[in-house]
């Protein structure tokens, strides 16, 4: 499966792309919201990980973008995020219509079982 990473930090992305690798996966890389617009216009993505908090536009607003598209409305999103109170959490899958959410930092088997269950059943929201 294809997976896009967003993030605006290296380091996240590089270590997200190790982890999906080794799982099988290929990974195509963005560093803002803009950049993973663009690359979803060429690109045939399976699911998205996501970043909250990126500069210009953060990643709340690029996944309104990509669900109220027609072309990539379907694609699973999990929001990558440093809110991790349960307020936040709903805020980030209610206001952007992601599929899943993950707090900074997670861990490996977490973040594993995410993808695996977005694969096997794009639109359940947990």
């Amino acid at each position: 499966m294809k997976i896009m990473v967003v993030d605006d930090e290296p380091d996240m992305v590089y270590i997200l792309r190790i982890i999906l690798e080794k799982e099988g996966h290929s990974v195509v890389e963005a560093y803002t919201g803009k950049e993973c617009l663009q690359k979803l216009k060429s690109e045939k993505i399976d699911i998205i990980l996501l970043d909250d908090i990126m500069p210009g536009m953060d990643g709340w607003r690029t996944c309104k973008l990509i669900k109220e598209n027609e072309k990539t409305s379907s694609i699973p999103v999990c929001m990558l995020t440093v809110l991790s109170r349960e307020v936040e959490r709903r805020t980030s899958l209610d206001l952007a219509l992601a599929d899943a959410h993950l707090g900074k930092p997670f861990e490996k088997r977490e973040l594993v079982e995410t993808v695996r269950r977005l694969l096997r059943n794009p639109r359940e929201r947990k």
